[in-house]
C-alpha cells in the first residue's frame, strides 16, 4: 500500500473528480451539479411565476419591460457518498499477487478524490455473506488518512458472497452516489444480483476487477498442483493436480476472455461501468486513463 500511493501521487489525484450521470438526492453543499433547481449562487434560468413561488426570486427589471412576472432559477449542487465494496475473500489476500493491497489503492485513491471535493466515502468489507462498514462515513482528508491506515489491517479469508453481502444490507442509501464494488469476480456465486440491487436503489455503480499477471497470462506447465485458497485444505475437492499443455492454456485464455465479454456486456445493457486491471499496471494508468476512458472521471 505505501508503496502505490505517497504524497505526490495524491496531489495529482486533485486535479481529477469523479462524474456521476446518475441524479443526486443527496445533501447540500457539495460540488455535483444536478437536473433539479436550487440555491447556489449560480444562474441558470427564467420561468414564469407561480403562486407559492419565493417573490425574492422575481425578476423586476424583466417585469418592467413584459409586464410579467419571471422568477431567476439557479443551479443546485449537491454532496455524493461514494461507497466502496472492497472483496476480503481468500483469493484477493494472497500476498505474493499483492492483489489485496493494489485493490485497496485503488479504493483509496477514489476515496481521496471524493474528499478532496467535499463529498463523503464509507469502505464497506465483504466478508462471507455479510458486509462489515468500517469506519463510518467518513468526511474530510484527516479522517480519510485515518480510515485508511485501519484498511491495511484487513485479513482476507475463505470465500465471499458479494450477492449476498451486499443485497442483505439495507444501509446502502438511494440516489446519493456511486457505489463501486472492487475484486477479482472470480466467484462460484452470483455477483450480479448485488449490482441489481444497487440499481434497484437508484446508485450509480461501477466494477474494478483486479487480477494479477499470472492469471491473465499462466506460465505453468507440465504435471502442477492447482491450490484453491478459498478451500478447505489439501484433500479439498477444488484442488486439481493436472497435466498443464498449450491447448489447455489456450482453453483457459479462451474461457477468462468469454467469462470478461460476459461482465462487460451485463454491465453495458445496465449503464454500468467496468474495467479490469492488472496488479503490474501503475496505478496511475488505471486512474488517468481507465476510469477517464469510462467516464468515471473528469
Amino acid at each position: 500500500m505505501k508503496s502505490l500511493l505517497n504524497n505526490e501521487f495524491f496531489a495529482r489525484l486533485e486535479t481529477l473528480a469523479i462524474n456521476l450521470s446518475a441524479d443526486l438526492r443527496g445533501f447540500f453543499g457539495g460540488k455535483h451539479r444536478v437536473k433539479t433547481y436550487g440555491q447556489t449562487v449560480e444562474f441558470s434560468d427564467y420561468r414564469e411565476y407561480m403562486l407559492g413561488d419565493d417573490i425574492r426570486r422575481i425578476d423586476w427589471n424583466l417585469y418592467s419591460r413584459f409586464e410579467k412576472y419571471f422568477i431567476k432559477l439557479f443551479t443546485d449542487e449537491r454532496q455524493m457518498h461514494l461507497q466502496v465494496f472492497l472483496d476480503c475473500s481468500a483469493s484477493m489476500g494472497q500476498i505474493e499477487s499483492k492483489k489485496a493491497a493494489y485493490a485497496l489503492a485503488v479504493g483509496a485513491a477514489l476515496g481521496f478524490l471524493s474528499v478532496h471535493n467535499m463529498d463523503k466515502v464509507s469502505f464497506k468489507l465483504l466478508k462471507k455473506s455479510k458486509v462489515e462498514d468500517t469506519g463510518g462515513i467518513i468526511v474530510g482528508k484527516n479522517n480519510f488518512f485515518r480510515a485508511i491506515k485501519a484498511l491495511e489491517k484487513i485479513e482476507y479469508k475463505s470465500e465471499v458472497n458479494i450477492s449476498e453481502a451486499i443485497a442483505g444490507n439495507p444501509n446502502v442509501g438511494g440516489s446519493d452516489g456511486l457505489s463501486v464494488i472492487i475484486s477479482d469476480f472470480f466467484s462460484e456465486n452470483d455477483w450480479k444480483k448485488a449490482v441489481d440491487y444497487l440499481l434497484y436503489k437508484k446508485r450509480q455503480v461501477m466494477l474494478v476487477q483486479v487480477v494479477t499477471p499470472e492469471e491473465l497470462d499462466p506460465s505453468y506447465s507440465g504435471r502442477t498442483t492447482l491450490l484453491d485458497s478459498e478451500a478447505g485444505g489439501m484433500e479439498d475437492l477444488k484442488n486439481l493436480k493436472i497435466n498443464i499443455t498449450r491447448g489447455l492454456l489456450n482453453a483457459y485464455e479462451e474461457a477468462l476472455e468469454e467469462y470478461n465479454q460476459e461482465i462487460k456486456e451485463f454491465c453495458n445493457k445496465r449503464g454500468v461501468s467496468f474495467i479490469t486491471v492488472s496488479c503490474d499496471q501503475p496505478l496511475e494508468q488505471v486512474l488517468f486513463k481507465q476510469l477517464l476512458k469510462v467516464g468515471v472521471m473528469s
